[in-house]
């Protein structure tokens, strides 16, 4: 079976313990980072099969009508809201998806958001560039121990955030629907008197969550603009959380002072073409939070094992089975 593995940007699957399983077939690993609906067809062109990193790219009608060879589509994890399954469908191309074994994969976005409020607080990309420049340091950091975290969504990722935060002596205060608040209390944890004091008093406030039609533009100019001039937001969930625009204008006006993000509009991010990257309160990694070895040999072992499953004739995790009587 000849299988294209697109925006594998770490070239993580041929590290994993997984890969050695598809020996046999052809397999191609493409790993640069791209936006081009044209080179993902020019990529996947003469492949029966497709195996795809988390959403790193929309598979939409336009994209399989240019693929007449593609058969199959293994998806690593269950989330295919990036998949037009009814394209794929009318097409006879099956589409598998399913979840992973072993550690939570919601721990690395967690530590993730805390390397990223260390760093913003102690300064530690511009201090490490000065020292290699030859300078000694020249900021004062900002301490935890004493300062407010505000924990938005008390769920998988955010409720390990809030632990972390207890454990470095920061008042911990919390917000977001009525069961994630009453998750918060039942551990212990405070939540806010309103929205306004939510984000009025927090030093630093983290954002965990998800992207759907009821969060988007959720957090917004106004939230913002409540904060105060020296405070931290960070947000590792998903861009779309944020008013359109309302990060990089707020930061313009000093309210917060600084921001720690990992997600972006569109992504990936290439060619240094955002706002963002260009501003001095402004610390940006490209979609770190899910990106590590152990997440990896997860997701992978998934994807391997459906590409073999449907390779023998008997495919697993199928989410559009109708697309079987197509062919």
């Amino acid at each position: 079976m000849k299988i294209a593995v697109i925006h594998d940007y770490a070239d993580a699957l041929r590290r994993t313990r997984a890969y050695p399983r598809l020996a046999g077939h052809e397999v191609t690993i493409h790993n640069d980072a791209y936006t081009d609906p044209a080179r993902v067809a020019e990529q996947v062109a003469g492949s029966e099969a497709l195996l795809l990193t988390q959403q790193r790219v929309p598979v939409t009608r336009s994209l399989v009508e240019r693929l007449p060879a593609l058969k199959f589509i293994s998806q690593t994890g269950r989330n295919v809201n990036h998949v037009d399954l009814a394209a794929c469908t009318d097409r006879g191309i099956l589409v598998s998806a399913g979840g992973h074994d072993g550690a939570s994969p919601y721990t690395t976005t967690g530590e993730l958001a805390w390397a990223l409020i260390l760093a913003s607080l102690r300064q530690l990309p511009y201090e490490v560039e000065r020292l290699k420049q030859g300078h000694w340091h020249s900021t004062a950091g900002t301490r935890l121990y004493g300062s407010t975290l505000g924990v938005y969504a008390f769920g998988h990722i955010g409720s390990g955030v809030a632990r972390v935060g207890r454990a470095f002596g920061m008042k911990v205060v919390c917000w977001g629907r009525e069961g994630s608040t009453a998750r918060a209390k039942a551990e212990g944890f405070e939540v806010a008197a309103s929205r306004a004091a939510f984000f009025e008093e927090a030093d630093v406030v983290s954002l965990h969550l998800p992207s759907n039609k009821e969060t988007r533009g959720i957090v917004t100019a106004d939230d913002l603009a409540r904060m105060k001039p020296t405070a931290l937001l960070v947000n590792t969930s998903r861009a779309p959380i944020i008013a359109d625009g309302a990060l990089v204008a707020a930061l313009q006006k000093g309210r917060p002072g600084f921001a720690a993000v990992d997600v972006y509009e569109e992504e990936p991010v290439v060619g240094a073409k955002h706002p963002l990257l260009k501003m001095r309160n402004a610390l940006c990694t490209p979609h770190l939070g899910y990106s590590e070895k152990a997440s990896y040999e997860n997701i992978y072992a998934t994807g391997v094992e459906q590409l073999l499953a449907y390779a023998a004739g008997k495919p697993i995790n199928v989410k559009n089975p109708e697309a079987l009587s197509k062919r």
